[in-house]
């Protein structure tokens, strides 16, 4: 259990810690490269961390020197795992293997916690078999643990829904230069989270493939390869806005270094949704300032920055007016279902919620404090501790589930006191 001390006024300065969402996708397109590639500034957390033991299994050698990791790629040549892959909660682990697990000639099987096989993944499975891969769910049910009988990944055109997961897409891209024949990918439906569908791409084209995106709707990629590189990972977008949301309720003011307000990733325009709200912001080449204000309620479309609707959520709190956040419907296969879990955490606290299909609506209220369930979501946690700066007597259950993306939020977090 936390107990979160309240904050008069923020003043701090804050180094961004590295994006996972970056981290996990050098990792895999690291791994394919043909030769040596030196990955800089790298997470080290929970997801990170079974993304590299899975890849050993692989046969994929990978050191340590410092913040830096030294991954030996095999040119696509995978080894066959000889045990099952286990990821724990971790999805882009998940969807990210299944698809890599289909360039090895033999059964692989890779499973995870109990949330993680109520995550669902038929889609992705369903775009494999197109592609000439045997993949299936061990259940039957299209959820996770999944079996990936592979070696034959033949190209050509393949559909994938985009409504679920860009997860899905960004698997199936990453696997594309090594398959026999050019692969065209059609999207159907409405693709969400769509940005990270552009750190992918980004990513990908840094260690030499062609990437032809045109309008999320078609995308060509070329089948030559990888060469390996050296690659700086970019600071963490999603992880920032615990900061920029603690300096915007308290009125205060913080300037986080090590970003890039130009990043592909679409939780960096959480500082304009607070610009938007009332705070002042300033922006450099790799810096963000942002001066608390009074803040007014919005009603914004999230789908572009969904990591940061929790962080919105509790900020709402004390803004004046409505906030109503929408079209952020995948949130219920996340970590947990995160809308429900928003609606009963911001009303225990006592704030007025109306829970949508695909969204949710805050009135503000007076508050009180309460211990926080998390539900095992790093999220969760990290959201309600920002609301913990304003209303006394917040304490958050299961604190380390924090580890799962950002293990020295703690000490971060509490490094704002001083």
């Amino acid at each position: 259990m936390k107990i979160i001390k309240p904050l008069k006024r923020m003043n701090a300065e804050i180094k961004a810690p590295p994006s996972k969402s970056y981290t996990n996708r050098a990792l895999i397109i690291s791994a394919l490269a043909n030769g040596t590639s030196v990955l800089q500034k790298v997470l080290n957390s929970d997801d990170t961390l079974y993304m590299i033991k899975a890849l050993r299994k692989f046969g994929i050698k990978i050191t340590r020197q410092r913040n830096n990791l030294i991954v030996y790629g095999r040119g696509g040549k995978l080894r066959i795992p000889d045990t099952s892959i286990y990821v724990g909660n971790a999805g882009t682990a998940m969807r990210f293997l299944t698809a890599l697990a289909s360039l090895v000639r033999m059964r692989v099987t890779i499973t995870g916690d109990k949330r993680m096989q109520e995550r669902p993944i038929n889609d992705l499975l369903t775009a494999l078999k197109q592609l000439g891969i045997n993949a299936y769910s061990l259940k039957g049910n299209g959820f996770p643990p999944v079996i990936v009988k592979g070696g034959s990944l033949v190209g050509g055109d393949v559909s994938i829904s985009g409504g679920i997961s860009s997860q899905f897409l960004s698997a199936i891209m990453m696997i594309c230069p090594f398959a026999k024949r050019r692969i065209n990918i059609g999207v159907t439906g409405e693709l969400t989270s769509k940005p990270y569908v552009d750190i992918t791409a980004e990513v990908m084209r840094n260690f030499g493939a062609t990437v032809e995106n045109q309008s999320y709707r078609k995308i060509e990629i070329s089948n030559n390869g990888y060469f390996a590189n050296e690659y700086l990972i970019d600071g963490d977008a999603s992880n920032i806005s615990y900061f920029l949301a603690s300096a915007a309720i308290t009125k205060g003011y913080v300037r986080i270094t090590g970003i890039n307000p130009s990043s592909a990733q679409g939780d960096i325009r959480f500082v304009d949704v607070l610009h938007k709200m009332g705070c002042g912001i300033s922006k450099g080449h790799d810096y963000i300032e942002l001066k608390g204000n009074d803040l007014s309620g919005i009603s914004i479309d999230m789908n572009s920055m969904p990591d940061t609707v929790q962080t919105l959520a509790v900020v709402a709190l004390f803004a004046k007016g409505k906030t109503s956040i929408h079209n952020v419907h995948n949130l219920r296969v996340k970590e947990t279902d995160r809308l429900r879990a928003l609606t009963k955490e911001l009303r225990n606290l006592g704030a007025g919620i109306i829970e949508l299909d695909d969204g949710i609506v805050i009135t503000p209220k007076k508050y009180h404090g309460d211990v926080i369930e998390t539900y095992n979501d790093h999220r969760m946690a990290m959201s309600f501790a920002v609301a913990g700066l304003r209303i006394p007597n917040i304490k958050i259950k299961n604190p380390e589930c924090v580890s799962k993306s950002f293990p020295d939020f703690w000490e971060m977090f509490e490094g704002m006191y001083d």
